[in-house]
């Protein structure tokens, strides 16, 4: 199982990623820059936190056009996992991977600050180590992390079980505290809190390191299946 982390002019959360696959999991995890233009060696490609190019325009606009996301949507077709966190996630709702869009937080200021989420499916790739309707302790940091939708995808989300995380509380004014979702069959994800920052016990908190176990425990299964 080989993991690719897609780095940005910008991104900031690479090399936490990396040390929690490489260090902490022992998997083969590299960075691959922006204007590469093939992704075929991986099996998971993540997307990592920052403000990819100042976050001009948009949050994740200038990234969604980048050489490697264009190599990402055809990594897509094949159906491998793809997860985006923190301006990640922005980068897959400017590119199309998921329905809706990120904007500025409700009060409009900077979030940094510890979060309770509530795991809403655990049925995922990205969940299947949590139980339904945990609730977890993983950190934001983010100024523009309101989730917002209109009714139709909205309904959606709910009838296809996509949204896998919700905020305990209005942390930052995002439709029904959406805190992340998956794609339609379930093999993108995107959330705003950061795991990777929640991976060890010396920085508070290790209930972030169930999303990578889960990924792991994912693929492991369906390769079994496919060997």
């Amino acid at each position: 199982m080989k993991w690719a982390v897609i780095d940005f002019p910008g991104s900031s959360g690479t090399e936490d990623i990396l040390h929690v696959l490489r260090s902490l999991l022992n998997e083969e995890a590299e960075g691959v820059w922006y204007k590469d233009t093939d992704l075929s060696a991986y099996d998971v490609i993540i997307l990592p936190s920052g403000a990819s190019f100042g976050d001009y325009l948009r949050s994740g606009a200038i990234a969604s056009i980048t050489p490697a996301i264009q190599a990402l949507k055809e990594e897509r077709k094949k159906g491998k996992l793809i997860c985006g966190i923190g301006n990640g996630f922005q980068i897959l709702l400017e590119a199309g991977f998921l329905p809706g869009a990120i904007r500025r937080n409700r009060l409009l200021k900077f979030i940094c600050a510890k979060s309770k989420l509530i795991v809403k499916n655990n049925n995922t790739p990205f969940t299947n180590q949590y139980e339904q309707q945990q609730e977890v302790n993983i950190p934001v940091a983010h100024q523009y992390g309101n989730y917002v939708c209109d009714k139709e995808i909205r309904q959606q989300l709910e009838e296809n079980n996509q949204i896998v995380f919700q905020y305990y509380d209005d942390l930052n004014g995002s439709m029904d505290h959406i805190a992340g979702i998956v794609s339609e069959d379930k093999r993108v994800l995107g959330l705003m809190p950061h795991p990777e920052r929640a991976s060890e016990s010396i920085i508070g908190s290790t209930d972030g390191l169930a999303l990578f176990q889960s990924i792991i425990h994912h693929w492991r299964e369906e390769h079994d299946r496919t060997s």
